[in-house]
């Protein structure tokens, strides 16, 4: 029987930010059990497991809200006020740029909270009694598609990073076949190339390649780099002969899928080659060790977990830090710092790709803008990151232990759904002065014009299931500070002045939209969940004018495959599909109900006769058609809806063993990628209909 809440547990529940009452995806009220607040609180560092403890907790807060200990961070909007911590006695107080720079000053009387913030966005230094405290200002609304030049009804296409080819790519897809991706996207008059997330995974376990279960979300993946960007095309040429590496090679280019532990084995051995070759390159080390000293501790420390990870890794200790001994924890230990020198080759080695990373990352970018893109390259930032992996070693104090990512029970999931993965402590944030949140926007905008926002309701609250509990169904819902982090987002958006797009779908409160839109974030309507009451498709013109509008997500359908059926097939082959329900059925009807949208909305013809299930290119031209006059500032198209291809690059749930998730390369080179007749013909009533005046 589940032990009852009492009030004083309840009071710390919610004054720890832990919804005690929420209500569940039909509307219904629900009660977060005792136990469960119990180990929300724990993991948060607010032990609750008896009186005492409350107690004990209920006091830590009251000290940390009495003002006595000044918060490391406050936001404010740009020309409105500065809410200071609560104190009874008077204060003198000064704001002043990052160079020192005075902007205002003055005094507060007792009891007086408020202060003028300066009129300019950006960074600045409060000094309140000499104590000083970072102040962000931010914008009333992120950077937008109205702030930038020439950018008329902008569209886009979305791709995987893998999936994409190029002749001699060795079986995945790199930062030269995304450059050959954005110009040819480019000259259709694609403004934008979304991309899935290049977060950095984990080099000594390419099994691992879920692109939304990074180690870190402040470095890259290494394996999308092209080795002979570095070091030359003979010199490349040399290395995969030294290695036997031609016959290799040449059968991961050609497979349909992407066999992601050869293809990363191959390219780390070259790279690894390459990176001894060009250490002798007196200029190239002299850039390399600058970048270093840019980038500072937090790649050194990035460096190390994966030198340590491999280490332990060949030593039977896979998996997360936590496994490790202990001395090798703390990634400041002596024991650590003793290891990076004693193989600090290897340290380098993974330093090294990060630096070649970014710079392929910024040359992709850079041939988006030189090609004619308005925005460029739109970077994805997944939810979470491995709680084993380089993020929650390198910062513990940001993050949370003890407690894993998910979604409560819903329609499609009624068990709810437990991610595997961490991220910001609530607490934690504010402790650090949101160092790494700020640091995380960066590392997404420093080379895109734009970034998506996976589950962006996270900014205001996640559901957080203990680890050790007995499924997703024991979980509870964690609040965020919303204002502070929307207003750092707006911030870091207009700095970067980069275009921010926050997906939103699923269960999400209809003011957290309002919310969100206020704040110039876009949010994303998909042609299949924009339905009426009845079931059928609503025209674009009732689409709303504040989200990004497309077709489909790597998560649902393709246009293809949803008019064929072949997400129908799948879901019966991995027991996804309710026994209840006639699907294949209930797919004809919903296909008569999408053509007739489509007729009305002028994006098709003969409403009564609609193509046959496997004739789908009038389909893929009529829906991009038809999403294309949707009122959204930007639209974006995944290029399996441009090329009108049935497999979705992901279908959650199944394992691999299943479904080829992540593992769908694309069927040309990114070169000749929008060449043939379905894309061009996509391609052209895309951007026919967004510039229609």
């Amino acid at each position: 029987m589940n032990e009852l809440l009492d009030d004083r547990l309840a009071l710390l529940a919610e004054q720890a930010g832990i919804d005690v009452n929420w209500r569940d995806a039909l509307d219904r009220p629900q009660s977060t059990p005792a136990c469960t607040v119990r180990a929300v609180l724990r993991a948060l560092g607010l032990p609750a497991d008896n009186a005492d403890d409350v107690e004990a907790s209920l006091r830590r807060i009251e000290e940390e809200r009495s003002g006595r200990q000044p918060p490391r961070l406050l936001t404010a909007e740009a020309g409105g006020r500065v809410e200071l911590p609560a104190s009874a006695r008077g204060r003198s107080w000064k704001i002043v740029t990052d160079d020192g720079g005075p902007v205002s000053e003055g005094a507060l009387p007792s009891g007086e909270r408020l202060v003028d913030a300066p009129a300019l966005p950006g960074y600045y230094t409060l000094l309140i009694d000499e104590e000083p405290i970072t102040l962000a200002v931010a914008p009333p609304r992120a950077f937008g598609i109205g702030d930038i030049a020439g950018a008329n009804r902008p569209w886009g296409i979305a791709v995987q990073m893998a999936g994409l080819r190029r002749p001699g790519d060795g079986g995945i897809g790199d930062f030269t076949a995304l450059e050959l991706c954005a110009k040819a996207a480019a000259e259709k008059g694609a403004d934008a190339l979304a991309i899935s997330p290049l977060h950095a995974l984990f080099a000594a376990a390419p099994e691992r390649y879920s692109p939304y279960a990074p180690s870190s979300r402040l470095f890259l993946n290494g394996l999308y780099i092209d080795p002979v960007r570095t070091s030359g095309e003979q010199t490349v040429r040399a290395v995969i002969d030294t290695h036997n590496l031609r016959q290799e090679l040449a059968e991961l280019e050609w497979l349909e899928l992407i066999d992601w532990p050869r293809a990363a084995r191959a390219r780390m051995t070259i790279l690894r080659s390459v990176f001894e070759w060009a250490s002798v390159d007196i200029a190239h080390s002299e850039r390399f060790a600058a970048f270093r000293r840019e980038q500072g501790e937090p790649l050194e420390r990035h460096a190390r977990f994966e030198a340590l990870h491999a280490d332990f890794t060949a030593h039977g200790r896979g998996g997360g830090w936590q496994g490790w001994p202990e001395a090798f924890h703390d990634p400041s230990s002596p024991d650590v710092a003793a290891f990076a020198r004693e193989h600090s080759r290897e340290v380098s080695f993974h330093a090294w790709l990060q630096w070649l990373a970014m710079q392929g990352l910024e040359g992709a970018q850079k041939a988006a803008r030189d090609a004619g893109m308005a925005i460029g390259l739109v970077a994805d930032l997944a939810v979470g990151a491995d709680a084993g992996g380089s993020h929650a070693w390198a910062h513990q104090k940001e993050v949370l232990n003890g407690l894993s990512v998910g979604a409560p029970p819903d329609a499609l999931n009624r068990l709810g759904q437990d991610w595997g993965l961490t991220t910001f402590s609530p607490r934690g944030l504010r402790e650090t002065g949101f160092k790494g949140f700020i640091g995380m926007l960066r590392a997404a905008l420093a080379h895109a014009g734009g970034v998506r926002i996976d589950h962006v309701l996270g900014l205001k609250r996640l559901w957080m299931v203990p680890h050790g509990a007995g499924g997703a169904t024991e979980g509870a819902y964690v609040r965020y500070p919303l204002e502070d982090m929307l207003r750092l987002i707006a911030l870091e958006s207009h700095l970067h002045r980069a275009i921010v797009i926050g997906e939103d779908l699923g269960t999400v409160p209809g003011d957290f939209r309002r919310t969100i839109a206020d704040k110039g974030v876009l949010g994303i309507r998909v042609l299949w969940f924009e339905r009426a009451a009845d079931g059928g498709f609503i025209a674009p013109s009732e689409w709303s004018g504040k989200a990004m509008a497309t077709t489909s997500t790597h998560d649902v359908p393709t246009v293809a495959g949803w008019w064929s059926g072949r997400d129908v097939e799948w879901r019966k082959r991995t027991g996804l599909d309710n026994p209840e329900v006639d699907e294949a059925a209930q797919r004809e009807r919903e296909r008569m109900m999408l053509w007739r949208a489509l007729f009305a909305s002028g994006s098709a013809w003969n409403e009564d006769a609609p193509p046959a299930p496997d004739d789908i290119s009038p389909v893929v031209v009529a829906a991009a058609r038809h999403v294309s006059q949707a009122p959204a500032p930007l639209a974006i198209f995944p290029v399996e809806d441009v090329l009108g291809l049935h497999e979705q690059p992901n279908l959650p749930g199944p394992t691999d063993a299943i479904h080829p998730n992540w593992r769908r390369r694309m069927p040309d080179s990114s070169s000749r990628l929008f060449d043939g007749p379905i894309a061009h013909a996509v391609c052209a009533a895309i951007d026919q209909t967004r510039h229609r005046a």
